[in-house]
């Protein structure tokens, strides 16, 4: 399968949404589906050819088809015209008759058969690349940075993964009847040219009418769309608001001027509605009207012709049923602008998507490990999520194996980017980063994600049996190991209380459960994942006090033997830890156990001896008032 994942040279487009320089109303939103891209990207179509490389067979054989049905469908006025010229005319012969009747019947299967088989190769290949798509946008969307997680609204995403691929699935199938469209066009021209030059340029001469109408129309055509698509979006934008704040606006009786209001987008949407409808009323009738021009044009001059023995009957019926045949195509071919013009954007957001970088990377001969001794190392590290902005300042420790380290300091000091580095979630900026005296640049990700463990804040939870969450980082896991971590958690007895036991399957990130619940299943994956180092992102914040108390025991069974950091706000949590750091700003201000820190007399028994129960809840300017009372006595 193509990976298309390189680059795709990038251009910047600039759109005024509402095609006249409008923008949507705050908390409004639109479709990437209604957006327009150019009618032909270059760029674009070349990575989607990556796709269809794979399936050059069925590729042939679907183009064989579509020759086939297009000469089939040429094939039937031609002989329609021997018949009339020559097996109807005196002196034909029953012979001769059954003879046409028998091409055509030829004629009709091969062009029902080589129909059916371009439906359904094509069919079939546009599935198989929409599953190719997906598959390396599922991939690369699981191996990119989490900086791009961040920042980047779920929604756009599905957006991408679902609409946008559609679009690009609608668009080869259509490419397909495009190609088949114009081949018949080409061949049409091409008969008539053959049947009677004379009458054939007559008759082409309404295809300048239609281009200079299609050049005229297609534009303004594609703002009234756009406005009417615009339009929508905001009514359901204004409608998924009042229906998700619907207790504030029953709470304030906001109900008549809300509906008022909607009344009047509404009414918005209906006049964009009718003039995209008139616009789309506009084309199929004047395609209609060339239509019966050139059949004008056929019947009186052709009628001529054959009065003057120019022409035979069986010819200008001919020509008839190809006039008629031209005019379905260029329908089709109109129809088909803006299905190409919605891939192209779709197309460009997909790869768009594809090209995004994946950040952090294995090296080279990177070093896949089945051991390490659990010893962590900071040296001299500095970090941001945006470079010029660092949230750590030449941070430097080391945790040796075995120890549990806790660290604290008030939201934004740099707790949770220290744990997130541990785990390579990101490259720092300078220093380094070491596990079991390893830089993690020089050993695979896979081997940190095998010898580090973490317990989150928010647990995640999948839609799946309460079995597999458990054992969804050690998939090798026995039922009787995962009974001993719920145990050993205190997690056993509500979950055999659950319908099916632990193959109970979980809604949505496990919203049957609650939130105590659901990380007591997280402390259960972290023992049977059974890693040397353990990262506890404030685990226990969500758990009622009886809770915590017992997974308070449990993590000092589980801590044994193994190296832990702890991210801790609630300081009366991480008075058994073996050291503290202290962390304020991005940097480091105090190390040391509990009451080292204590008889130190410094920030951390400042802040204690505040009667905080939390870092979080201490005042900013707290904080920095005992930061700078601290630092003077120690100038003393």
């Amino acid at each position: 399968m193509a990976s298309n994942v390189g680059s795709s040279g990038k251009r910047e487009r600039k759109s005024t949404l509402m095609g006249e320089g409008k923008r949507l109303p705050p908390g409004q939103y639109l479709d990437m589906d209604d957006v327009f891209g150019p009618s032909f990207d270059g760029e674009v179509f070349k990575r989607f050819l990556g796709f269809v490389a794979p399936y050059k067979k069925r590729v042939i054989v679907g183009l064989i088809a579509v020759l086939a049905f297009s000469l089939s469908t040429l094939a039937v006025p031609l002989i329609v015209q021997y018949a009339v010229d020559d097996a109807l005319e005196i002196g034909g012969s029953r012979n001769q008759l059954a003879w046409v009747t028998g091409v055509l019947l030829v004629v009709a299967v091969i062009n029902w058969a080589s129909n059916h088989i371009q439906q359904v190769v094509v069919g079939h290949m546009s599935n198989a690349m929409l599953f190719d798509i997906r598959r390396a946008m599922f991939h690369h969307l699981q191996r990119v940075g989490l900086s791009f997680s961040d920042k980047t609204e779920v929604g756009a995403v599905m957006s991408r993964t679902q609409g946008d691929t559609g679009a690009l699935q609608e668009f080869m199938e259509t490419m397909v009847q495009a190609l088949g469209d114009i081949a018949i066009l080409i061949g049409i021209v091409a008969v008539l040219l053959f049947l009677d030059v004379r009458l054939a340029l007559l008759v082409l001469t309404v295809i300048p009418i239609m281009m200079g109408l299609r050049l005229v129309w297609l534009p303004r055509a594609r703002k009234r769309f756009l406005y009417a698509r615009i339009t929508q979006s905001i009514c359901n934008g204004a409608l998924g608001q009042n229906v998700n704040g619907v207790r504030v606006v029953q709470g304030m009786r906001r109900e008549p001027v809300n509906l008022a209001r909607y009344e009047g987008l509404t009414s918005n949407n209906l006049r964009a509605a009718t003039m995209a409808a008139q616009f789309s009323a506009i084309l199929m009738p004047v395609v209609e009207l060339l239509t019966g021009v050139a059949w004008a044009i056929v019947i009186v001059v052709g009628g001529l012709f054959v009065l003057d023995g120019d022409m035979t009957i069986g010819t200008m019926i001919a020509f008839l049923m190809l006039v008629r045949q031209f005019f379905d195509p260029i329908r089709n071919l109109t129809m088909h602008y803006n299905v190409l013009q919605r891939a192209m954007a779709a197309g460009e957001r997909i790869f768009e998507l594809l090209d995004i970088p994946t950040e952090v990377e294995d090296k080279d001969g990177a070093a896949d490990l089945d051991k390490i001794d659990g010893s962590i190392e900071f040296k001299n590290v500095t970090f941001g999520y945006d470079p010029t902005h660092p949230v750590l300042h030449d941070v430097s420790f080391k945790v040796e194996p075995g120890e549990v380290v806790a660290l604290v300091g008030p939201t934004g000091s740099g707790k949770t980017s220290i744990t997130a580095l541990t785990h390579r979630f990101y490259d720092v900026q300078e220093g380094t980063i070491k596990l079991g005296g390893h830089d993690v640049r020089d050993i695979t990700q896979e081997t940190i994600g095998h010898h580090v463990g973490m317990v989150l804040q928010e647990p995640f939870l999948f839609s799946e049996t309460v079995l597999d969450n458990i054992r969804y980082n050690t998939r090798g896991a026995t039922r009787e190991q995962i009974v001993e971590a719920a145990k050993t958690v205190g997690a056993h007895d509500f979950i055999e209380k659950l319908a099916d036991g632990y193959d109970t399957v979980l809604e949505e990130r496990g919203s049957n459960l609650s939130i105590g619940q659901r990380q007591l299943i997280s402390f259960a994956r972290a023992i049977v994942a059974d890693t040397e180092i353990l990262v506890l992102d404030e685990a226990t914040a969500s758990i009622d006090s009886y809770t915590e108390l017992m997974i308070q025991k449990a993590l000092a069974k589980l801590l044994e033997g193994r190296t832990g950091v702890m991210i801790a706000h609630r300081l009366a949590t991480i008075r058994g830890a073996d050291r503290i750091i202290v962390l304020q700003d991005g940097r480091i201000v105090e190390i040391g156990n509990h009451d080292e820190l204590m008889a130190e007399k410094g920030l951390y028994f400042k802040l204690y001896s505040l009667n905080y129960s939390s870092f979080d809840d201490i005042p900013e300017e707290i904080i920095q008032e005992v930061a700078a009372s601290v630092a003077g006595e120690s100038g003393r």
